[in-house]
């Protein structure tokens, strides 16, 4: 039987400067939006309501950021991760211009860095996407680093290069949307009066709530952003694996504790970089999570006087709510409940002066 189908890549196939070219590109749609919603039930003002958006300077409302990611992020499954283990993390991530319904986008990867684990079975491939809209305007751009089989363990491991990263993106080199003016900003529909001033660096935050994650929703958030990892879709596969089940795509529990966080961060109302992010450990339908969030930095915004920039670290966990326990042990490791480790970065209006 000839088979035309794409079989993904290998560890063995990647070479460094390797440019991958994704299919296909994707139009977000309402529906799109209505869908990841009902995935998630985030409710901040900005994506919420369309007024809200445009009297802060919006063409109207923009698409979740998070949903930005996972469709750039599904675009490139079949040549970067098809034949992964693991999405191991994340880091050096800018977003870049607003989408809104009817955008298109597609993303193009370049591999950055290769390292074969001591196993030979093995190795961790880095990677930095870059997804443009119909225009060739930058909606984000990230690196991340996965672990992917080889196919012929025979096969000699390549020279290891392993990429120098920043540790937090640079508050200069974040993108604000042409045009935002926070003066017109609604506090009462956001839902909180809490401004960027009101938050200090090492207070934590306790979202408080729980949300379960079942298998349908997460079965659908995958096919909502196209993402064809086997590890998420074919049981009869996972059966034979080392977890006997189908893993939740980390991306779904990281938009989970993004809508959580509305709980205390009302008014960041904006994603506008992704300064690292680990998936600690596995997560499976059927487990709650919860959420805490720390503020690691307060930036403020050069000749901005109406909205600032925090830098967050949001750390989600199963089954364990999150007051007040050690996520890492006196060796650093982390907690068997923990899931997520996420710095990012927002933005959040300052007082009126």
């Amino acid at each position: 039987m000839t088979t035309k189908t794409n079989q993904g890549n290998y560890f063995e196939d990647f070479r460094i400067g390797q440019q991958l070219v994704h299919a296909t590109p994707r139009t977000v749609t309402e529906g799109d939006v209505a869908l990841y919603t009902a995935l998630y039930g985030p409710r901040f003002v900005v994506q919420s309501s369309a007024v809200a958006a445009m009297d802060i300077g919006f063409e109207d409302a923009p698409v979740d950021d998070l949903l930005v990611f996972h469709v750039a992020f599904g675009k490139t499954v079949p040549d970067v991760s098809l034949n992964a283990v693991a999405n191991l993390g994340y880091a050096d991530g800018r977003f870049g211009v607003p989408v809104y319904a009817g955008d298109t986008i597609r993303t193009v990867s370049e591999v950055i860095g290769l390292k074969e684990n001591s196993n030979g079975k093995t190795g961790v491939v880095y990677v930095r996407s870059r997804a443009v809209n119909q225009r060739d305007e930058m909606v984000v751009d990230y690196v991340r680093w996965v672990m992917v089989n080889k196919k012929d363990h025979s096969k000699p491991a390549p020279e290891t290069v392993v990429p120098d990263l920043p540790a937090v993106v640079a508050p200069e080199s974040l993108r604000l949307p042409v045009g935002l003016n926070l003066e017109g900003y609604d506090f009462a529909g956001a839902g909180s009066s809490f401004c960027w001033e009101d938050y200090a660096v090492g207070e934590k935050i306790d979202h408080v709530d729980g949300m379960t994650i079942e298998e349908a929703e997460h079965m659908m958030a995958t096919r909502l952003y196209q993402n064809t990892a086997k590890v998420h879709f074919n049981q009869f596969e996972q059966a034979k694996g080392r977890f006997g089940k189908r893993l939740i795509y980390g991306g779904h529990v990281i938009s989970l504790a993004r809508a959580l966080s509305f709980n205390g961060l009302e008014n960041a109302f904006k994603v506008v970089a992704i300064n690292a992010g680990s998936h600690c450990n596995p997560t499976f339908a059927g487990d709650t999570i919860h959420a805490w969030t720390e503020v690691l930095g307060t930036y403020e915004i050069h000749e901005r006087h109406d909205l600032g920039a925090l830098r967050l670290r949001t750390v989600a966990t199963k089954d364990k709510p999150c007051a007040d326990f050690p996520y890492k042990d006196a060796d650093g490791k982390y907690d068997p409940q923990v899931v997520l480790d996420f710095d990012y970065t927002v933005l959040m209006p300052r007082r009126a002066v």
